[in-house]
């Protein structure tokens, strides 16, 4: 078990490591050399309380992989792990080689939600919208406006009169049948409209067809256009280019309402009551804030996966350590992205946890790796560091020369920096060394030193 100050690991996401620690080196030996989960470590959370600076550890943490590792001169270990389950801590001790141990839950994830097939249905076509009204579903063979209209059939004229009818029923009774009345002429009219649909995309079709130049010319007797296919003479495919832009919008999730097939709901519970739950639904509107508020990396790909989907924002989100650590807890994709839709939505400032200085704001965060604006670095003294980059920051005070060694960005040299108002450790200024190197200077905040904007209101 490694217990780590300021590091939220999530599952999928790599961790760099460097052990130093002599418990921690004992903790990854014993997991090289275990039998019933070999290379595997629990990673958790540690914090100091901000009343008493008393340790807490987080209850829930991630099994790591370690994919890689190479012994040092010096005798440490250089880690390269990825992050696999989340599991709930039970209790933990101490082994006899001081190594820390735990007896863990593994938390199992549950499947994606979808909208239930039965709770919607597609509308029926209807050419004529002047005389007939949209139904709200396909009716059904049983349904009592044609079972009305098959009893009005079978009786005489003599027993739909008034008199006859009001004795043989109550009022109640009346006023449902006059009711299945109307809807069945509704019903009559829908039939009649939709069985001319054939002449009505004829017509249709007539009028989107571009006019050829020898009819406007009147030379249309002679010409050899009459003969060539109607796609030569400029009719437009109208369902291959709606289909074809319905395709490509979906590809990205930002199908707009009007060029949806329309349906309707066949529950209690409107369509995006559903939605609301539909962890694919909740997917496609995440990777579209993600795609227009950080920028990259593009999640589209996960969109068919929302449980990946969910931790691998959760993991790169710019927000601060206790916040990702609040996504991690959480049980349920759905929850755990209806949760990050809100992030992103709220999140537009970063402030100094100590003080609420105003650092950055969400328009100068800066992609410096290919896995988004946050990544996790660690120094040669083995203190893990997931950093927030940002093009521009108020607020901070540089410490100290520029230094070019150990740099995590090759090319760059770091100074130190604290907060201007409390003065604590916020991050570092890097600044290019080499004239062809953009951008030629950008600012790495602390993501364990900041708050953001929700829990600053909270």
């Amino acid at each position: 078990m490694l217990y780590l100050e300021g590091v939220v690991l999530f599952p999928e996401a790599t961790l760099p490591l460097k052990v130093i620690d002599p418990r921690f080196k004992a903790a990854v030996e014993r997991a090289l050399h275990q039998v019933d989960a070999p290379y595997t470590v629990g990673v958790i959370r540690v914090h100091r309380n901000s009343d008493d600076q008393r340790v807490r550890f987080a209850t829930v943490g991630t099994t790591a992989e370690i994919r890689q590792y190479r012994r040092l001169a010096d005798g440490s270990l250089n880690v390269v792990a990825r992050g696999q389950q989340r599991f709930r801590l039970i209790r933990s001790w101490m082994d006899v080689e001081r190594a820390p141990c735990a007896e863990v839950q593994i938390i199992m994830e549950d499947a994606p939600l979808r909208t239930p097939k039965d709770a919607v249905t597609q509308l029926a076509a209807v050419s004529d919208t002047k005389g007939c009204n949209y139904p709200r579903g396909c009716a059904s063979e049983f349904s009592p406006s044609k079972a009305c209209k098959k009893k009005y059939n079978e009786n005489d004229w003599e027993c739909m009169s008034g008199a006859s009818f009001s004795s043989d029923y109550s009022d109640m009774d009346v006023k449902l049948c006059s009711s299945a009345t109307a809807c069945s002429c509704k019903c009559e009219r829908i039939q009649e409209c939709s069985s001319s649909d054939e002449e009505f995309a004829h017509i249709i079709g007539q009028r989107r067809r571009k006019p050829c130049p020898c009819r406007l010319s009147g030379l249309y007797q002679n010409c050899q256009c009459r003969n060539l296919p109607e796609s030569r003479l400029g009719l437009d495919s109208v369902e291959e280019s709606s289909a074809e832009k319905i395709s490509n919008a979906a590809k990205y999730g930002v199908i707009h309402s009007s060029s949806r097939v329309p349906r309707a709901s066949m529950s209690f519970w409107p369509l995006w009551v559903y939605q609301m739950y539909d962890s694919y639904s909740l997917a496609r509107k995440a990777a579209g804030l993600w795609r227009q508020i950080i920028g990259s990396p593009n999640l589209d790909d996960y969109i068919t996966k929302p449980g990946v989907l969910s931790f691998h924002i959760g993991s790169k989100l710019p927000v601060s350590e206790s916040t990702r650590q609040e996504l991690l807890e959480i049980d349920g994709i759905t929850y755990r992205l209806r949760r990050e839709i809100q992030l992103l939505e709220c999140f537009n400032h970063i402030r100094c946890k100590g003080c609420l200085a105003l650092i950055a704001k969400r328009s100068d965060m800066l992609v410096m790796s290919s896995d988004g604006p946050l990544n996790a670095y660690v120094n040669p003294y083995g203190y893990v560091h997931e950093v927030i980059t940002v093009h521009n920051a108020t607020g901070l005070a540089l410490i100290g020369a520029p230094v070019k060694e150990h740099s995590w960005f090759p090319g760059y040299a770091w100074t130190m920096t604290n907060c201007a108002v409390c003065e604590k450790n916020m991050g570092w200024l890097f600044t290019a060394t080499k004239k062809n190197l953009l951008p030629k200077s950008f600012w790495g905040v602390r993501c364990s030193q900041v708050v953001d904007d929700t829990q600053v209101v909270q």
